[in-house]
């Protein structure tokens, strides 16, 4: 029996350090990205997956968040009375549904795989969405729809992946690849950010996961690994051989928006497609190359 999913969780309770000193009085999950913060991009691939609960786990400092994803009643009243009635349900489009979201504080920043395990309590026996917001994937078909179509066929847990070059193995958890069957392949084992002359493939896990609540009890028996951390991919490793495990290619592209570089490229590639803004980007960025010369 295939197992509803429903529920996601967002771990947003990192401190952002990369981008310090913009992350000192604002979670690193609120840059924009355009005109959208990261995590109501992350937000809005759950939702289009079918998702009805969404479940923050956060940490000092990101209240912002909270009232991102809450009224502004005095901000909704001047909208009003202006007649920007275009603005006004652009905010009220984005809100949940009351009762539909929720935050969980991780009190100790203990990695990944302790994020999840914080909102154990409000999964129960359910699959449930994992998506980390500084990983913008942008693409025609949402990265979680995609996984989520597949998973009401295949059921077990599932994660997205995309081929990076070797000598970045070391940044990411590495798939060992099994039978691959079109975009979808077998999970036969995982190594948490491997060095490249020990990577199975070049196949890498990125921020978006589907499981089973069974990751649960294995993540509260973890101990710490890569990083000192309790890491998320050292429990799914152990579910494999258990129950169907299976890592989707995705279709879209990938923005590490938890890099600099990356963040930036997000912002010049969505910039470019979006219809308020593109002409006019279009035109700076041609400027920019030709005043250096690239």
């Amino acid at each position: 029996m295939i197992k509803p999913l429903k529920k996601a969780i967002f771990p947003v309770g990192g401190l952002g350090t990369r981008f310090l000193p913009a992350t000192k009085s604002m979670p690193k999950e609120m840059l924009t990205v355009v005109d959208k913060p990261l995590i109501q991009y992350a937000v809005e691939e759950a939702y289009a997956a079918g998702i009805e609960e969404i479940i923050f786990v956060t940490g000092r400092g990101k209240s912002a968040m909270e009232d991102h994803f809450d009224h502004s009643v005095e901000l909704e009243q001047t909208l009003e009375r202006r007649g920007k009635t275009t603005e006004l349900e652009l905010l009220r489009d984005m809100l949940p549904t009351p009762g539909n979201i929720a935050y969980v504080r991780q009190q100790e920043p203990q990695g990944l795989g302790h994020a999840v395990w914080c909102a154990r309590h409000l999964i129960g026996d359910e699959a449930v969405a994992v998506l980390l917001a500084d990983d913008l994937v942008h693409g025609e078909v949402a990265c979680l729809k995609q996984m989520a179509d597949v998973y009401r066929e295949v059921g077990g847990n599932m994660i997205a992946v995309m081929e990076v070059p070797h000598e970045h193995t070391s940044r990411y958890g590495i798939v060992n690849p099994g039978a691959a069957k079109g975009k979808l392949v077998e999970v036969a084992g995982l190594v948490e950010k491997p060095a490249p002359e020990k990577a199975p493939s070049d196949l890498a896990v990125i921020g978006r996961y589907i499981l089973q609540p069974e990751i649960f009890a294995l993540l509260a028996a973890q101990g710490p690994g890569a990083g000192g951390e309790i890491q998320l991919t050292d429990s799914m490793a152990r579910l494999i051989g258990r129950m169907p495990f299976h890592g989707l290619r995705f279709e879209g592209t990938r923005y590490d928006c938890g890099d600099k570089a990356g963040f930036v490229e997000a912002n010049i590639c969505l910039a470019l497609e979006h219809p308020a803004t593109g002409p006019a980007i279009r035109q700076t960025v041609a400027d920019i190359a030709r005043r250096l010369k690239l």
